[in-house]
């Protein structure tokens, strides 16, 4: 037997934190170990009853960039999501910089929530998808062709498809207007990753995000 994924939710705003722990116990394979509303009581549910994910709204109090960070620091073992309603890109580079392994729109659908939460406890990493098509197209995507994009020497067949994807395309998608299988898209999409030297999606719309200030 699989054993549960524990799980915290912070976030200050208590009707829209319980639906988020509504949906996460249906779901399963998942199990609601704590609930917080601030900064420090991120650190005490770590401390206390050690999740394997902590959800993290941003705007809570103590700031939720700040508890992240702390969170990455204290227990390294315990992977953040950031929840929030935010799509600035700074957002997106400060909270990932920060430690946190995933980064949630609250507008997204209660699946989302826990197909992301699945993905992070599989060890990847999750963006908003719609967000990280748009991060992965904006910056030199957006001004010269996609086949010579970061000059990575991609196949005609593989710009096409990374074309596709940066516009929010899934993988079943991509295949359908190729006519072709899922699996060949999934095949296409490793040989991009390498060729863009990261491991997911999410590493390779960090490429793409505007300049940091230091």
């Amino acid at each position: 037997m699989i054993d549960s994924i524990r799980v915290a939710v912070v976030d200050d705003h208590p009707m829209f934190r319980q639906g988020v722990v509504n949906l996460l116990r249906k779901a399963g394979d998942i199990e609601v170990v704590g609930e917080g509303a601030t900064a420090s009581d991120s650190l005490k549910i770590a401390q206390q009853r050690v999740p394997d994910i902590i959800l993290l709204d941003v705007s809570i109090a103590g700031g939720g960039i700040e508890a992240a960070a702390a969170l990455a620091g204290a227990h390294p073992d315990i992977r953040v999501i950031m929840l929030t309603a935010s799509e600035d890109e700074q957002h997106v580079a400060s909270a990932l910089k920060s430690g946190a392994r995933g980064y949630i729109l609250k507008g997204c659908s209660g699946q989302e929530v826990v197909e992301a939460v699945r993905a992070i406890a599989r060890g990847e990493s999750y963006i908003a998808p719609n967000l990280a098509a748009r991060l992965l197209s904006k910056k030199r995507c957006e001004t010269e062709p996609v086949s010579d994009c970061n000059s990575r020497n991609l196949t005609s067949r593989e710009a096409e498809v990374f074309a596709l994807v940066a516009r929010g395309m899934s993988n079943k998608e991509i295949a359908r207007a190729f006519n072709t299988t899922e699996r060949t898209i999934k095949h296409h999409m490793t040989n991009i990753m390498q060729k863009l030297n990261v491991r997911n999606r999410v590493q390779a719309a960090m490429k793409f995000l505007p300049e940091r200030n230091k």
